[in-house]
């Protein structure tokens, strides 16, 4: 059944968002215009009105522009909103607008969303990082995630693996709450794998929004274009590993440019994956080592006893576990058996035992090549 084409504001907006060769830029420089109004622009000229503040010319400019707008996209945009009271186009009139997009010289014009549109207006900090994280780099998006949410802060991140799952699932473990901007259509996954966590998301509160229009594939452009718009609704930004060459920097280098905070967390010197955050510290970004050092930074709204409270909780909860001699021969860069066995000056067998216990507790991994530990001291 064909959806109805109203002549109102989202379409219009659509339709502008369909022209792909010309930037919101240029649209909000006509909307800045006396007398002229979305509507207009769209509807009007074309159906035989006129859009009498404009000149002659820019009325044959403004019907080109019409001329080129892929009607097509729009229906189909129509269709998805149409199919679930849980699809949402939002745009600069909602009430959930992230005011803070302001900050970016070419902001969207709609946003496509799944879930709960209020927590485009809360406040949020951004968890990003490599896609090949570490274990303990996978650990500590989880952990900060996890403190954050459970202090009523938004997570968001871009859905990808590595630090940006695993931020999503800490966020969620608290039953919090936690934003994922693709780059993709909404109605794709990108990666593919993380396409049960993208369901969890919308079904457990929190949003999918993408600023492309359903059935768009994943480009490499896009996802620079997408962490733009993460970089601009984060009042801070905290990078967990990244090397030098990392995408992840581009949004860290977008944030503090918008004057957002810049958090990343220190590594060992002789790890890659830690050289992008060191690079950030050098620069000016906050060393941070818990989520408690994130909540004293950005004071007035976050709630700094509560992330203090877990991350103690945390803190004993490893130290009650981590009794053993042992877990000191575990570096936290990759160890060996035979080094950690060497240092323990304990049998094979009692070293591999040791071992197993302290993974099932999620004191240490098994990676290749050895181990590593993931917390405790």
């Amino acid at each position: 059944m064909p959806i109805p084409r109203n002549h109102n504001y989202i379409t219009a907006c659509l339709a502008m968002s369909s022209v792909f060769s010309v930037s919101p830029v240029k649209w909000r420089a006509l909307l800045g215009m006396p007398g002229v109004s979305a509507e207009s622009l769209i509807f009007g000229c074309s159906d035989g009105t006129t859009l009498d503040s404009l000149t002659a010319q820019q009325q044959e400019y403004v019907v080109t522009l019409q001329k080129a707008i892929d009607w097509k996209a729009v229906d189909n945009a129509l269709h998805w909103l149409a199919k679930s009271d849980t699809h949402h186009i939002v745009t600069d009139k909602h009430e959930h607008w992230p005011e803070s997009f302001g900050l970016l010289q070419s902001a969207p014009l709609v946003l496509f969303c799944k879930g709960d549109t209020a927590l485009l207006s809360k406040q949020q900090v951004a968890v990003v990082g490599s896609r090949r994280a570490s274990p303990a780099g996978l650990q500590h998006a989880y952990d900060f995630s996890a403190q954050l949410a459970g202090s009523d802060i938004v997570v968001t991140s871009g859905l990808a693996c590595g630090v940006d799952g695993a931020a999503h699932k800490g966020a969620l473990s608290e039953q919090g709450h936690t934003i994922a901007f693709l780059g993709t259509g909404p109605d794709r996954t990108y990666p593919y794998r993380n396409r049960k966590l993208q369901e969890r998301i919308t079904q457990e509160g929190g949003l999918v929004a993408s600023e492309f229009f359903p059935g768009t594939p994943p480009k490499r452009h896009h996802f620079p274009q997408r962490n733009r718009l993460i970089a601009a609704i984060a009042e801070g930004t905290l990078v967990v590993e990244a090397t030098t060459k990392s995408g992840t920097l581009i949004t860290a280098n977008l944030a503090a440019d918008m004057g957002r905070d810049v958090f990343a967390i220190p590594g060992s010197i002789d790890n890659p994956l830690y050289e992008g955050c060191h690079a950030l510290i050098q620069q000016g970004a906050k060393l941070v080592t818990n989520a408690g050092e994130i909540a004293e930074e950005l004071t007035g709204s976050f709630n700094a006893v509560g992330i203090a409270q877990q991350t103690n909780a945390q803190k004993s909860e490893d130290q009650n576990l981590a009794t053993d001699k042992l877990l000191d021969n575990v570096e936290f860069d990759v160890t060996s058996v035979d080094i950690i066995t060497e240092r323990s000056a304990l049998p094979v067998s009692e070293v591999l035992a040791a071992l197993l216990e302290y993974e099932l507790r999620g004191l240490v991994a098994a990676v290749p090549g050895g181990y590593v530990k993931l917390r405790g001291k």
